[in-house]
């Protein structure tokens, strides 16, 4: 009984938090309609699925204790994804796109570390959650090189003028503090060693309720 409580819970973890990581992610990449805003996006954007993406993952890889499942759960976040961005375009929401699988690459330098250094989970906090921090802002390019000319879609789908305190002030193009990859990864790196604990302690947690 114990043995089957313990994978109904496993699998209700992985769908919902995989579910809440495609929601969460589901405009990562659609600069289109943030034009405005697109690299304050862009960073925001970039974290936030950093963090879905590890949380679920290093649950997901030190529930299984197998390297290779963070990819698979990469792999289950891309699927949800293009179905639900599928669902989007089927109503007419404009997108040219539907999402590039940006998360694989992160996942699998997720799942290296933990191969690398012998499912040793604070290496996998420490190592695997800098390693993800860093690279999936820069995957994460990938999204906004794919978009159609945001100038052409703007008169396409025009919006309602911001008000006067939404307006964007004109940022230093060319500043290494102004980039939002370099803001995103190094954000995302303090971040994801958090969340990447945070997905270990979930497995403690799951395993005590089930004892109790």
């Amino acid at each position: 009984l114990m043995v089957w409580l313990r994978r109904c819970t496993h699998y209700l973890f992985i769908v919902v938090v995989a579910v809440n990581s495609t929601l969460l992610t589901i405009n990562a990449g659609d600069y289109i309609f943030y034009t405005d805003w697109a690299w304050t996006s862009y960073t925001v954007f970039s974290i936030s699925q950093t963090l879905m993406l590890i949380v679920g993952a290093t649950y997901y890889l030190t529930f299984t204790g197998v390297p290779g499942t963070a990819t698979y759960y990469a792999l289950i976040m891309t699927v949800y994804t293009w179905i639900a961005k599928g669902a989007w375009f089927a109503l007419g929401y404009p997108y040219d796109f539907i999402v590039t699988p940006v998360w694989l690459p992160s996942a699998m330098l997720l799942d290296l570390v933990y191969w690398a250094t012998k499912k040793n989970k604070h290496s996998l906090i420490l190592f695997g959650g800098v390693l993800v921090g860093m690279s999936l802002p820069l995957f994460n390019m990938v999204n906004l090189i794919t978009v159609a000319d945001p100038l052409e879609t703007a008169f396409k789908y025009p919006r309602p003028t911001l008000p006067p305190y939404m307006t964007p002030i004109e940022p230093q193009v060319g500043k290494f503090y102004n980039s939002p990859v370099a803001l995103g990864a190094g954000a995302g790196a303090v971040l994801a060693c958090t969340f990447a604990a945070l997905g270990c302690k979930l497995n403690t947690w799951t395993y005590r309720w089930m004892a109790a």
